[in-house]
């Protein structure tokens, strides 16, 4: 049944099964900050409230990952117990755990809780305290073990630790088997470098040459420094409301129009190739858009390569052909014909772990980025987190 829903921005359709992204907030974004984790979250909340116009009161679930992590807290310091204690909330529904199709998948959560009627509006946030964790670590300490188990145990006895290591292997079969360059992967970073210097709440607001990253010391083949996002601190909200609620909203609400995700092996070596290529291709089965239909891409950058997979797996070009299609920067730039992360991405903006990706692309479509508003009239964009072994896709639309 569709209906027409009056919000504050105007009339608007309205699906009984529509899930609508209503208000966003984002706190401070910085590195070893003096504020509680849980105060950044506080802060995040309050500016979502705001930009919707909604009450505390108003919101009947929460949603997150991958909840709180005992052994990793700078990873993830609190979880949906926490924040529902902190603000008294009472609640029809709540989530919050690692074991989803990557940080995104939160969301898509809360999208399934009020299309079926367990909540009206859901606040989901994704807090991550890892640099300021780094520097004091007798307050955020590290549990280590004496010997590894699990997917660990293929990983540790090579020092390849680290998701840089992981998604180097990927990449480098896209160097050896398709010819990318590095030249065409450094696309990526001055891209979200270019794009973060108009952004004032960006982490890095420095210009970055061709020059300063081919030099720039290698973290693991390809990838080097530039290649990799950096630890920040920060939280972010979104707010997902049930199509009915969002005449309870002051902001222009944004569709939730198509959502996929993926799971290719949670253990990254076992993966036969990364989980953003059925996951992009599963979206455009669920919807009427097509890849020609989006305005602005806001992709997965933890690592610059993902990005470039991304574009790949959702259709913007062939396999293997992902160096190529960035090939000198315009095409990805924000006057370009698929602007691509035009906060800065994780690379400029700041290690927002997914969820900075679809604030962006919620800002974008309204027409609220300031320096960094992309020309036109934005109405498409898609949103996305992980890629490796788990992968989650948001397509968002404002019609």
């Amino acid at each position: 049944m569709t209906s027409i829903c009056h919000c504050s921005k105007g009339w608007i359709d309205v699906h009984a099964n529509d899930a609508f992204i209503t208000g966003i907030g984002q706190s401070e974004i910085g590195r070893k900050l003096k504020r509680h984790p849980l105060l950044l979250t506080l802060d995040a909340v309050k500016e979502a409230l705001s930009d919707a116009g909604l009450t505390i009161d108003q919101i009947d679930g929460v949603s997150t990952y991958p909840g709180r992590v005992a052994a990793m807290l700078g990873f993830s310091p609190l979880g949906a117990d926490e924040l529902i204690d902190a603000l008294g909330m009472k609640v029809t529904w709540y989530a919050g755990g690692g074991e989803i199709t990557s940080q995104l998948g939160a969301v898509t959560a809360a999208a399934a809780a009020v299309r079926t009627g367990q909540a009206r509006h859901v606040i989901c946030f994704r807090t991550v305290y890892e640099a300021a964790a780094m520097d004091r670590p007798e307050e955020y300490p590290v549990s280590r073990r004496d010997r590894v188990d699990g997917y660990s145990q293929w990983f540790a006895p090579f020092n390849a630790i680290s998701a840089a290591n992981w998604t180097a292997q990927y990449a480098m079969a896209h160097v050896k088997n398709y010819g990318l360059t590095r030249e065409q992967l450094a696309q990526i970073a001055l891209t979200g470098r270019a794009n973060a210097m108009l952004n004032p709440r960006a982490l890095v607001r420095e210009p970055l040459t061709m020059e300063e990253y081919l030099s720039a010391r290698m973290i693991s083949s390809p990838l080097c420094l530039y290649d990799c996002d950096r630890y920040s601190d920060a939280s972010t909200v979104l707010i997902v409301s049930a199509g009915e609620a969002v005449d309870e909203v002051t902001c222009m609400p944004v569709r939730i129009a198509a959502m996929a995700g993926a799971v290719e092996r949670h253990s990254w070596d076992q993966a036969e190739w990364m989980a953003c290529y059925p996951t992009g291709a599963d979206l455009w089965k669920k919807t009427d858009y097509t890849p020609a239909d989006v305005d602005t891409v806001q992709l997965y950058d933890g690592f610059s390569f993902q990005a470039i997979a991304w574009l790949e797996g959702l259709g913007f070009c062939a396999p293997g052909e992902g160096g190529q299609f960035i090939e000198g920067g315009q095409r990805i730039a924000l006057d370009g014909e698929l602007p691509l992360n035009t906060f800065g991405g994780q690379l400029g903006a700041g290690r927002l772990h997914g969820f900075g990706f679809a604030h962006e692309a919620v800002v974008q479509l309204r027409g609220q980025g300031g320096a960094r508003q992309i020309p036109g009239d934005p109405r498409v964009a898609v949103a996305t987190s992980g890629g490796g072994p788990l992968a989650t896709a948001l397509l968002l639309a404002r019609d």
